[in-house]
C-alpha cells in the first residue's frame, strides 16, 4: 500500500494548534457576523453559533439552512486575518516529517480553501501537498457528513482503501472507517474507539507510525 497511500490530513488541531489563538479569533468573528447580519445581541449570537456548530458540524450550514446566508460572504468575513503568523502555533519539524511521508498528501479541512492556503503557507509546507481540499470543494457539506468524503473521493478518483485519514476528531474518523479508510487519531485522548487504527500523541509521530499502516 505504501506507493498508493493517500494521506488525508486534517488542518486545525492536527497539523497546527488552532485552539490557542486562531479558533478564538474565528469564533469572535463569527459571533460579530451574526450580530451584524441577523440583528441580534452578542449573547444570542454566540449561543446560536454554538448551536449550529453542534447540530450541523459547522455554523455556516445552520446559517445557510435557516437564514439563507451566502457562504462565500460568511467565510470571507469570518476567516480574515490582518496577519496570521503571530497567531500560529506549530512545530517546525513538521516540514521534515511530511517530506518523508510516502505517498500522496491532501489537506482535508472544514475550513475555507483560502484559509487553508494561508495556514500552510505560514507553516512553509504548502508545496508538500498535492491538494488543499476545503469546505467549498465539499459543496459546503462538512465532515463528519459522508457527502464531504464522497466529494473528495470522486473529485480525485481515490480508492478509500488507499486512504488514511489523520484527524483530531473521533467523529470524523468514524465516517472514514465506514467508507473503508484507515484512521489515525492525533492527540492525548484516552478514548480510542475500535474504528481508530492508530493513536499518536503528536503529528510528528506520524512518519514513524506509518509502518504499522502501510502493509
Amino acid at each position: 500500500m505504501s506507493s498508493r497511500a493517500v494521506w488525508l490530513l486534517d488542518l486545525d488541531n492536527t497539523l497546527h494548534n488552532a485552539s490557542a489563538h486562531i479558533f478564538p479569533h474565528i469564533n469572535r468573528s463569527m459571533t460579530a457576523y451574526l450580530v451584524r447580519h441577523l440583528a441580534i445581541g452578542p449573547g444570542e449570537a454566540d449561543a446560536l453559533r454554538l448551536h449550529y456548530w453542534r447540530r450541523y458540524g459547522a455554523t455556516l450550514l445552520g446559517l445557510m439552512r435557516h437564514h439563507g446566508t451566502d457562504p462565500g460572504h460568511f467565510l470571507e468575513h469570518t476567516h480574515h486575518f490582518e496577519s496570521i503568523e503571530p497567531l500560529m502555533v506549530f512545530d517546525r519539524a513538521l516540514r521534515a516529517m511530511l517530506r518523508r511521508l510516502p505517498g500522496r498528501r491532501i489537506v482535508f479541512s472544514n475550513g475555507p480553501r483560502a484559509y487553508v492556503r494561508t495556514v500552510v503557507d505560514a507553516m512553509g509546507i504548502a508545496h508538500l501537498f498535492d491538494e488543499l481540499y476545503g469546505i467549498e470543494q465539499m459543496r459546503f457539506h462538512p465532515k463528519p457528513g459522508v457527502q464531504a468524503y464522497r466529494h473528495l473521493l470522486r473529485d480525485h478518483r481515490l480508492n478509500p482503501h488507499d486512504c488514511i485519514l489523520v484527524e483530531d476528531s473521533i467523529e470524523n474518523l468514524r465516517t472514514a472507517k465506514r467508507l473503508g479508510m484507515k484512521t489515525v487519531l492525533v492527540g492525548s485522548s484516552l478514548r480510542v474507539p475500535p474504528y481508530v487504527d492508530l493513536r499518536i500523541a503528536s503529528i510528528l509521530k506520524l512518519r514513524r507510525a506509518a509502518a504499522h499502516l502501510l502493509c
